[in-house]
């Protein structure tokens, strides 16, 4: 009773959060419903034994895309207004890919009430005594051991692309030496100054 209860809290939080994220007027606002929305989807996951998918989704989703969503509307002045301006040229393509989705969640559902004892099957695919978390932790270090150290190269790769594509030699700009202050005596460091009576600030 408790679990279904928080279900349908939960629910009715996210949907009620997910509407205010497109229907607030103010961005700022717009994106604190985003992540509040986050927030009860990874309530959802802990009630559907998936603790791994929460936790992903408050670590990644809400510590790191909408905080830096959320910078980013408050910090550049973005006229919003003259961005809505053109968007009812976009309206057909926007139904056509919301008829798309509407179509593939009409399918999985159908699925889902057609063969109940399949999903049962793979719903149960956890050994025994074995939290979730553990599970994909023993499947992604030994079967996909190699695809993981992969894509951590890809995202290695990546970085550093970013970080040579905007490193850019100004002049005029002072940059730290490293060499220069490990090298730095107590000599180069401290000026003595005989300040004579009266000659002071």
């Amino acid at each position: 009773m408790l679990q279904a209860l928080a279900f349908y809290l939960f629910s009715a939080v996210l949907i009620a959060s997910a509407v205010m994220v497109i229907g607030a007027r103010n961005p700022v606002h717009s994106v604190l419903f985003l992540i509040l929305s986050f927030f009860n989807a990874a309530g959802l996951f802990v009630l559907l034994g998936a603790e791994f998918l929460g936790m992903i989704l408050v670590v990644v989703y809400v510590g790191a895309v909408a905080v830096l969503f959320l910078f980013v509307v408050m910090m550049l002045d973005v006229d919003f207004a003259e961005l809505k301006r053109g968007a009812l040229q976009y309206l057909p393509f926007g139904a056509l890919i919301g008829l798309v989705l509407v179509v593939e969640l009409i399918m999985a559902g159908s699925v889902w009430v057609l063969k109940p004892a399949a999903l049962a099957a793979k719903a149960h695919a956890t050994p025994a005594g074995m939290t979730n978390t553990e599970a994909l932790g023993r499947i992604l270090y030994t079967d996909y051991v190699y695809y993981f150290q992969v894509a951590g190269l890809v995202l290695l790769v990546a970085m550093i692309g970013a970080i040579v594509l905007t490193l850019r030699s100004r002049p005029g700009v002072r940059r730290q030496k490293i060499s220069v202050q490990n090298a730095r005596t107590a000599a180069m460091a401290v000026n003595m100054v005989d300040i004579q009576p009266g000659e002071g600030a």
